[in-house]
């Protein structure tokens, strides 16, 4: 095997690993958070701000629902779940 073509096959390697790899290469974002958060609780966003919860680190988004209700879901950061 060429040089080139085993750096060929080692970059290809790679780069299959890092899209295996996907989402856990990065943390959840405020919007991804925000959009995670919309999807379980309905209604309009008013605020998402990082925090702690259980020892892990969290996103906090405040809901306000169709009725006027208002609501906390905490958005795991690593995963971007609903916690």
């Amino acid at each position: 095997m060429h040089i080139r073509q085993a750096f060929r096959h080692a970059t290809l390697a790679a780069l299959l690993a890092l899209a295996a790899a996907g989402p856990a290469l990065a943390d959840a974002s405020r919007d991804d958070a925000a959009a995670a958060a919309q999807r379980d609780g309905g209604g309009r966003v008013l605020s998402v701000d990082r925090g702690e919860a259980g020892g892990k680190p969290v996103w906090r988004v405040k809901l306000v629902t169709p009725r006027g209700d208002v609501k906390v879901i905490l958005v795991d950061v690593a995963t971007g779940r609903v916690i």
